[in-house]
């Protein structure tokens, strides 16, 4: 494992090195800031060992390409991306109903990931904060690919995105005595178009660091035709869902989710599942892929780097919407 913030990164970067020179490990979990994602998964994917990273993959859209060239030339290399968020047991169950086709014509669809910390002006500046570390997509290369995440996977790639990106805070402590400038934007809304065979739907990606009243929410929402649902993190035990027939009554149903997890665990079904228990989760499946690769005991792995490359266009495109103030299409 290699993890860090910048103070710990020097540390870190050592131990990888000696770690690969070693040869002692064939798998590695990687979390450094944005701005050494290129540098560091590429000398871990070259070495041939297989790759847990964090997102975004890279601290912009060039530094994405650069590392996807190198998983390209190793193809013998598991690389996937960490997003814990979709192991939750309800999220689970919204990924069967999709599989399962039960929505009908997709009416409309919502994701976000909330958090609230940042709306105190007295926490300190941190990497997240700086365009040199964090890159300019701000909480969106931070937040986006959680997002992302079962969107991407479900196939709903947007063809436009027009975005609101706010920047709240202008300026932090900066630990010193004094202040210093807040460069990354805190809070992003993404309007996109989906086109399907047959139709299409809006969809709206929010991505929040001050977002009042929420710890760590994340959620998705989607209403349907036939059948709709929906799941938050603020309420981790609780999946929503409204069947619908011609006619017939529109009622929302809520049902405690029991702790049934991809990966079987000793923790009884009364149990609420939480934040570890997704990342044990996450986890377990990254493993399954390196041990079985395509035999691995479930269905569901971790985000993959096409997911995390089709974030950094998505969220290009939006820095271009914001400073043009225009819709974008996207070009798959």
């Amino acid at each position: 494992m290699v993890q860090g913030s910048l103070p710990s990164v020097e540390r870190a970067f050592t131990d990888y090195q000696d770690m690969l020179a070693e040869g002692s490990v064939d798998a590695v979990y990687c979390a450094v800031p944005h701005n050494l994602h290129a540098q560091i998964y590429i000398d871990i994917i070259k070495s041939g060992k297989h790759l847990l990273g964090e997102k975004p993959f890279g601290i912009d859209l060039e530094a994405n390409r650069a590392i996807q060239a190198v998983i390209d030339a190793h193809p013998e290399v598991i690389v996937r991306s960490s997003s814990e968020f979709p192991f939750y047991p309800g999220a689970q169950q919204i990924v069967q109903w999709v599989k399962e086709g039960r929505f009908g014509k997709i009416i409309e669809v919502e994701a976000g990931f909330w958090h609230s910390s940042d709306l105190d002006p007295t926490k300190p500046i941190n990497w997240k904060r700086r365009v040199a570390t964090n890159g300019e997509y701000g909480c969106m290369g931070d937040l986006g690919l959680h997002v992302l995440h079962l969107p991407l996977r479900f196939g709903w790639k947007p063809t436009s995105v027009r975005a609101l990106l706010s920047k709240i805070v202008n300026e932090r402590p900066d630990g010193k005595g004094g202040t210093a400038p807040c460069e990354t934007w805190d809070n992003a809304i993404l309007a996109c178009n989906v086109k399907q065979e047959d139709s299409s739907f809006p969809m709206l990606l929010s991505m929040k660091r001050i977002a009042p009243g929420h710890a760590n929410t994340w959620f998705i929402r989607i209403q349907g035709t036939e059948f709709s649902a929906e799941f938050s993190t603020k309420n981790p035990k609780q999946v929503a869902s409204l069947p619908y027939v011609p006619g017939g009554q529109q009622a929302w149903h809520v049902v405690d989710i029991p702790y049934r997890s991809s990966y079987e665990t000793i923790t009884g079904g009364i149990f609420e599942f939480g934040f570890s228990d997704s990342i044990l989760q996450m986890w377990a499946a990254f493993c399954d892929e390196v041990a079985n690769g395509k035999a691995m005991t479930q269905s569901f792995h971790c985000a993959l780097p096409e997911e995390a490359a089709d974030s950094h266009r998505l969220f290009t495109a939006a820095l271009e919407s914001e400073r043009t103030g225009q819709t974008i299409s996207m070009n798959w």
